[in-house]
């Protein structure tokens, strides 16, 4: 198992994309985040994807936490079930 601290090692931006894997920022953003609310964010009103990759570099409390990486698989957040289906497909 590989720990990093996000907060005192930030993710350069190819780090990020890389973890996100084409996947869109949206959805490894933190949007229930005290810092997501004070600036205004709103899931159902999503600014651009480079703007949110962008606030997320410069504020990773804006990152989904933890950050999983199972294989080629990247999870953001805590999902039991995904990481357990994803465990049991590693066995």
């Amino acid at each position: 198992m590989i720990a990093r601290d996000f907060f005192r090692e930030p993710f350069t931006e190819e780090e990020l994309r890389s973890l996100l894997g084409g996947r869109s920022p949206a959805q490894a953003f933190a949007w229930r985040s005290p810092r997501a609310r004070a600036l205004g964010l709103d899931p159902s009103r999503p600014p651009a994807e480079e703007e949110l990759l962008r606030l997320m570099l410069e504020v990773p409390y804006l990152i989904r936490r933890p950050i999983v990486r199972l294989g080629d698989q990247v999870f953001f957040g805590f999902d039991p079930k995904a990481l357990a289906a994803a465990l049991d497909a590693g066995e």
